[in-house]
């Protein structure tokens, strides 16, 4: 059964080439292809700015530093990231002296996807006697270093 393009198409179009309204649809064959409904590309930017924000900074939401021996502390540190798998975790946190010097690191060996905000501690961390106070930092695969950090006192 063969059909001429003439019976193929017969409707009716407008002076701009466009088909008329069908269900609330007005169809061209030069938009078809590439035209997006409004609604539905204010739901894919929503998803996709959605997606950026979840996946935030590491975040330091809690700090407990207990003196264990002279000048040696105990921290235990609370973190909050939307971990997103392996590809995008906190991998690690530092404890950081006011001249900006590394003086401990936790590292974190997989995502916490189903534990938020988690909880690690790092012990026989050495505090010079001089310092009264210190920085704790999150890092993340993705964003690196820039959450919220936490200074906590030390007690002597």
């Amino acid at each position: 059964m063969e059909f001429s393009s003439q019976s193929v198409s017969t409707h009716r179009r407008n002076r701009f080439g466009q088909m008329p309204l069908l269900r609330g649809r007005v169809f061209s064959k030069r938009l078809a292809a590439v035209s997006i409904h409004p609604i539905r590309l204010v739901q894919t930017i929503l998803l996709l700015m959605a997606g950026v924000a979840y996946a935030d900074e590491a975040d330091v939401v809690d700090v407990k530093a207990t003196l264990t021996d002279e000048n040696t502390y105990r921290f235990d540190v609370t973190v909050s990231h939307a971990d997103e798998g392996w590809e995008h975790y906190a991998d690690r946190w530092d404890i950081v002296a006011p001249d900006g010097k590394v003086l401990g690191t936790r590292v974190l060996y997989h995502p916490h996807v189903d534990e938020q905000p988690f909880t690690r501690s790092l012990d026989a961390v050495q505090i010079p006697p001089a310092l009264n106070q210190v920085t704790v930092r999150a890092h993340d695969l993705v964003h690196g270093y820039g959450g919220e950090e936490m200074t906590v006192e030390l007690d002597r």
